[in-house]
C-alpha cells in the first residue's frame, strides 16, 4: 500500500469517527443533543400517542417521570386509538396527565373543540388541555395556508376549550408555527415549545419544552421505539400549583 493511499484511508477513517459515528449514535437514541440541567429543570415528563403502542404506565412512571401529555384527538373526527386506555391507566399513577389535540388547518375550530371535549373527560389534578399547532403534510409553511383564517379558527378552538375545562389551553408549537401563527395573538395561552436541536430561543416565554424526540425508556411496545421528552420550567411547588 503506497503512502498516498494510506493517507486517504486515514482521512476517511477520521471522517467516519468524527462525523458518521455521532450521527449513528444520535439516530439510535444513544446520545442526545439537548441535555437540560436537572437542577434547573427538575420536572421531567413525556408525551405519547398510539405510536408507543401498549404502555405499562406504572413502569413508565417509575423512571423519574412526573407528567405525561397523551394524544386524544386530531381535526374534527380522529380519536387516537390508544387514548381511552392511556388516559385511564395513566390517571391511576402518580403522574399528572394532560391530553392534547392535533390542530387541523382543514376543519372549523368549533367542530375540533366539540370532538376534543366529547373525548377527554376531566381527571383529578389534570394539566391543561394542549393544542398542537404544527405544519404537516401539504401544509409545509405559512405560504400554504391563510394565516388569517387559521388564526381565527384556532382562536375559536382556544376559547371553546377554555370554556369547557375552566382553564386556558396550552399551545404546542415549533419555532416555525410560533413565529408565523402564535406570536403576539395567543398570549392568554402558555407555550409548550418543540426544540430538539437546541435550547428554546431566549425571546420565547415557555412553560414546557420538548427537548428530545429520540429518547428510549422502558414500559411501551409500539412501532415507535423512541419517546418524546419534556421539561417544565419551574420548581416542584410551581408544578404542584400549575396552572394557578
Amino acid at each position: 500500500m503506497n503512502h498516498r493511499r494510506k493517507k486517504w484511508l486515514s482521512v476517511f477513517s477520521l471522517i467516519i469517527i468524527v462525523v458518521v459515528t455521532p450521527l449513528i449514535l444520535l439516530f439510535c437514541g444513544i446520545i442526545h443533543i439537548n441535555n437540560p440541567d436537572s437542577e434547573k429543570y427538575p420536572i421531567v415528563g413525556v408525551d405519547v400517542s398510539s405510536y408507543q403502542g401498549t404502555i405499562d404506565w406504572k413502569t413508565l412512571a417509575s423512571q423519574n417521570i412526573r407528567f405525561a401529555f397523551i394524544k386524544a384527538t386530531e381535526g374534527s373526527s380522529f380519536v387516537d386509538s390508544c387514548f381511552e386506555k392511556n388516559w385511564s391507566d395513566a390517571s391511576e399513577t402518580n403522574l399528572r396527565v394532560g391530553a392534547y389535540h392535533f390542530f387541523s388547518f382543514e376543519s372549523p375550530g368549533k367542530t375540533q373543540a366539540d370532538l376534543f371535549s366529547s373525548t377527554v373527560t376531566t381527571v383529578d389534578n389534570m394539566l391543561p388541555p394542549v393544542i398542537d399547532v404544527e405544519y404537516y403534510g401539504k401544509y409545509k409553511s405559512e405560504k400554504d395556508i391563510s394565516i388569517f383564517d387559521v388564526k381565527n379558527e384556532l382562536r375559536i378552538l382556544v376559547d371553546r376549550i377554555a370554556a369547557s375545562y375552566g382553564m386556558n389551553p396550552i399551545i404546542y408549537a415549533s419555532k416555525e408555527t410560533y413565529d408565523t401563527i402564535i406570536k403576539g395573538d395567543f398570549n392568554d395561552c402558555d407555550l409548550w415549545m418543540r426544540s430538539v436541536y437546541s435550547e428554546v430561543r431566549s425571546d420565547i416565554d415557555w412553560v414546557f419544552w420538548q427537548y428530545s424526540d429520540r429518547h428510549i425508556l422502558n414500559g411501551y411496545s409500539g412501532k415507535e421505539r423512541f419517546i418524546d421528552m419534556n421539561v417544565f420550567f419551574g420548581t416542584d411547588d410551581e408544578f404542584a400549583s400549575y396552572p394557578k
